[in-house]
């Protein structure tokens, strides 16, 4: 293993042995200091993620990338605020979950403990940086963060500015970033059992794949988001215009963002020049041949329906039924979000319980699948696995549990 890969893990175990003892008022002072501090030297943050913003231009990166790179003023303002936020939330360490009594006089309590040390790998977007250490602060957990290289130099002004923030409160090493860009990284970290307790890849498929078939550490796998919109033939039509363009529009880039819709074949010819009006000179449309026979716009293959595009772009499909649209998502979707347009209750009852996906839409846009938006404080990633978190991995979901049990001399007979 890389010597400096190692000291981190090191110092990282280290840390979460310390991190099980500490208290929830102690947490929380340290992360209303990373919300201040954020603020504080926010000029120095915009001065660093500059450098990774020019690079990312250098090297023709699409618009709706370098948008998912950004960190401004508005940003950065926000990011402190999350973190307030999240002061305001219940701590989960030391939660009784039950608690049993048994004949014999033991007292039997099942209680929530942090999962110790999480590696975390994820995509060039600088905020996350701040979301996942501080998850990890109320949790009592310690981050190890491979963030992608694109963001480096925001990822590393970001964690200096943490480490600082927090060392009169905890140790600085529960905030740690590789800052090694070389790829061996990542299968170092994600085999690494001695020293990290479970592994979050967020990333595009590819990376998720890697993670998930090379890791002997346990993990917990974030989803790519192949995300998918039925717009129903009793779909209201200002609600279907109204969703489509902010699941696809406000930030393609995200997980949650659409990348395919599909229009049952009684509502096409009034939802698709409609849909035309609002995409045109915003999103390019791939369509299958009936939605050319209705449109205008390049012709969708089926590499299309299967792509998670983080772009400016939309697979649309005519379907002939409800059973045609849930068919094509199991075949195609990333189990991630999925909505329907609907107002037969009937329609929407059927898909909500016939999909597999981690969250389903009725009338509302995808972009809300985020802890944030689900009064979570923030997440980790949309896990898109059934075990042992499913959903926005937020503060519950980060954590374990023991079993501490009480006695009075007893024996077992």
């Amino acid at each position: 293993m890389d010597n400096v890969l190692e000291k981190i893990l090191i110092n990282a175990k280290k840390a979460s042995r310390q991190m099980m003892q500490v208290h929830s008022e102690v947490k929380n002072q340290a992360l209303n200091s990373i919300s201040e501090a954020l603020v504080e030297h926010m000029n120095e943050i915009i001065d660093a993620n500059q450098i990774d913003i020019q690079s990312a231009k250098d090297n023709h990166m699409s618009s709706a990338m370098i948008d998912r790179l950004l960190l401004d003023e508005k940003r950065i303002i926000s990011m402190a605020q999350d973190v307030k936020k999240l002061i305001t939330l219940n701590d989960p360490i030391g939660d009784v979950i039950r608690e049993i009594k048994r004949p014999n006089g033991l007292l039997i309590k099942q209680v929530r403990v942090p999962i110790g040390v999480f590696g975390i790998i994820y995509e060039s977007r600088p905020n996350v940086t701040v979301d996942i250490a501080c998850l990890c602060i109320k949790s009592s957990n310690v981050c190890v963060l491979k963030g992608g290289k694109e963001a480096l130099h925001s990822n590393k002004i970001l964690t200096h500015i943490m480490q600082e923030a927090i060392k009169e409160f905890l140790p600085i090493e529960t905030i740690q970033l590789i800052e090694n860009t070389d790829r061996s990284m990542v299968t170092q970290l994600i085999t690494a059992n001695e020293y990290v307790d479970v592994v979050v890849p967020r990333g595009g498929q590819g990376l998720i794949n890697h993670v998930v078939l090379n890791a002997t550490v346990p993990v917990i796998e974030t989803g790519a988001g192949n995300c998918h919109l039925y717009i129903d033939k009793d779909a209201d039509l200002k609600k279907a215009i109204d969703i489509s363009i902010n699941a696809k529009i406000q930030r393609p880039s995200v997980c949650n963002a659409i990348e395919t819709i599909l229009v049952h074949q009684d509502i096409a010819p009034q939802y698709l020049p409609e849909l035309e009006k609002v995409f045109h000179g915003h999103v390019e449309i791939r369509g299958d041949n009936i939605v050319q026979s209705i449109i205008q716009c390049e012709k969708a293959t089926i590499d299309d329906y299967a792509k998670e595009y983080d772009d400016y772009i939309v697979a649309i499909k005519v379907v002939q039924s409800l059973e045609e649209a849930i068919d094509h998502i199991y075949k195609y979707s990333t189990k991630h979000s999925e909505c329907i347009v609907t107002e037969n209750a009937q329609a929407a009852q059927i898909f909500l319980t016939a999909l597999d996906s981690a969250c389903v839409y009725h009338n509302a846009s995808t972009r809300f699948s985020d802890g944030g938006e689900f009064g979570f404080g923030a997440e980790l990633g949309i896990s898109t696995q059934k075990l042992h978190a499913r959903g926005p991995l937020a503060l519950l979901e980060m954590t374990s549990f023991q079993y501490r049990i009480y006695g009075n001399g007893q024996v077992r007979e």
